[in-house]
């Protein structure tokens, strides 16, 4: 499994690998700033668990859990471990 945003604890950081999905989705995410190469902090989880808050080039952004799954992540802090993303064959 490669780590992903959903996977960030609060108070983590990354930095942005990859974005998937398509169409409007992926639009609102490049529109958010979410391009390769940009910092992510995990704020803050909702008293459901989702959404989840996101600092993201200074502005404090909601995703879904599902929206969260599209953007592909290298942590930034070895506190909290992510799940290894899995050998390709």
């Amino acid at each position: 499994m490669r780590p992903t945003l959903a996977h960030l604890a609060p108070g983590s950081e990354a930095l942005v690998t990859a974005l998937g999905g398509e169409g409007a989705i992926r639009r609102r995410l490049l529109d958010l700033g979410l391009v390769p190469g940009t910092r992510v902090k995990a704020l803050r989880t909702s008293p459901l668990g989702d959404p989840k808050a996101y600092q993201i080039r200074g502005a404090v952004i909601a995703l879904r859990a599902e929206e969260a799954s599209l953007i592909a992540i290298r942590p930034l802090d070895t506190a909290q471990p992510l799940p290894r993303e899995e050998e390709e064959a």
